[in-house]
């Protein structure tokens, strides 16, 4: 069935607020006062929760079916993706959140070189010259790194951008992963590894518990907002939209705590996010293009 005007405008509402959503996650890392597997604990057991009641409500019965059917293929991309959210925290903690905003933006970089590496999927001439541009952008964040912590930080941000791109390029490969499910799995993943090392987590507030069921409702709001909406989208359009975490979570970090990004920090992101940005573009002219040459031989 054809997307109408108004069920397209509302499904970019959608990934625009998961978006939004996703980019908060600096805050809560920032003003909560523990360990980061402390922190990963308390997250995952609400992330969790809040993911399972989002999704029963879009999926019923059927999430519990896509439980069973989640396979080797299924826990490869759950576990890859509690790496990257296990590495996501102490990040955070390291460095600021415009660097691990930055790398993260390269994501889609990563993952063509590891579906190149991979699957021997050929990368367009525009996503090679992007990826170049891209590289440069994160030079220049890691060239004004001070200290040791700013290296470890960016680091950590690069497993976490690896990670993912790993679960992306799966997930391109079998495409019958069921991610829904996967990602709750993943959430709970993430408490379960964080439990021998976590040191406060009998010393949580009443207070700071509040905080933590929000740290979870940003993830599960994020997903269910971004699964929902992302249906009725072309996936370079959905993506584009995605890019918009990318300057928001620096932005939540100013606002809140008024730390402004270095000059080499707003370069190399310009760089990455401008050459994200153009490819996907560059992707979305040529499928209206693709479209538009079907549509006149039909």
């Amino acid at each position: 069935m054809p997307v109408t005007r108004a069920q397209h405008h509302g499904a970019i509402l959608l990934v625009v607020l998961a978006a939004t959503a996703w980019s908060t996650a600096p805050y809560f890392v920032r003003v909560l006062p523990y360990d980061s597997w402390t922190i990963l604990f308390w997250r995952g057991v609400f992330g969790t929760a809040l993911i399972m009641l989002c999704l029963l409500a879009i999926q019923g019965r059927g999430l519990f079916t896509e439980l069973r059917k989640l396979g080797r293929r299924g826990f490869a991309v759950a576990a890859l993706s509690t790496l990257g959210m296990t590495v996501f925290v102490p990040a955070l903690q390291y460095t600021s959140a415009a660097n691990v905003a930055v790398i993260n933006a390269t994501g889609p970089f990563v993952t063509a070189a590891l579906a190149w590496i991979f699957l021997r999927e050929a990368s367009r001439p525009r996503t090679l010259l992007a990826s170049t541009v891209a590289l440069g952008g994160v030079a220049t964040i890691v060239g004004g790194a001070h200290g040791g912590g700013d290296v470890r930080g960016i680091a950590l941000a690069g497993v976490m951008t690896v990670a993912i791109a790993a679960m992306t390029v799966i997930v391109r490969r079998h495409r019958e992963t069921p991610m829904a499910a996967a990602s709750a799995l993943s959430s709970l993943l993430g408490s379960v590894v964080s439990i021998p090392f976590a040191h406060g987590i009998a010393s949580v507030t009443s207070h700071d518990l509040v905080l933590f069921v929000g740290f979870g409702f940003q993830i599960a709001i994020g997903l269910t907002l971004f699964i929902v909406g992302s249906r009725l989208l072309p996936s370079g359009q959905a993506a584009l939209l995605a890019t918009l975490e990318t300057p928001l979570m620096p932005f939540w970090i100013f606002i809140a705590f008024g730390e402004v990004p270095a000059t080499h920090q707003l370069i190399g992101g310009a760089l990455v996010l401008g050459a994200v940005v153009a490819d996907i573009l560059g992707e979305l002219r040529e499928s209206r293009r693709g479209l538009a040459l079907a549509t006149d031989r039909g």
